[in-house]
């Protein structure tokens, strides 16, 4: 169950933040999948390990607060890989 959690976390997450970086055109579902999974995996160690800003809730699982936690980190991977000129 938890691989299947994940999967369905990060494909909200990496949804949501490609419909705010305005990138949903271009990524499909595993794109989605993986920037959300990535992005939730960075959210954990910058926010929560790094800054200790959102403590152990970034990258938790399902709940509210790990799934903002995710789109954020989701937000600043794609700002990453727009930047690198992956994404457009």
């Amino acid at each position: 169950m938890g691989w299947i959690i994940t999967i369905l976390v990060g494909a909200l997450c990496g949804w949501l933040a490609s419909l705010i970086m305005k990138t949903d055109a271009q990524q499909g579902a595993i794109a989605n999948i993986l920037i959300g999974i990535v992005g939730s995996l960075l959210a954990q160690f910058v926010f929560g390990n790094v800054l200790n800003i959102g403590g152990d809730v970034a990258g938790s699982g399902f709940s509210f607060w790990s799934i903002i936690w995710g789109v954020v980190g989701s937000v600043v991977l794609i700002a990453i890989l727009k930047a690198l000129r992956v994404l457009r």
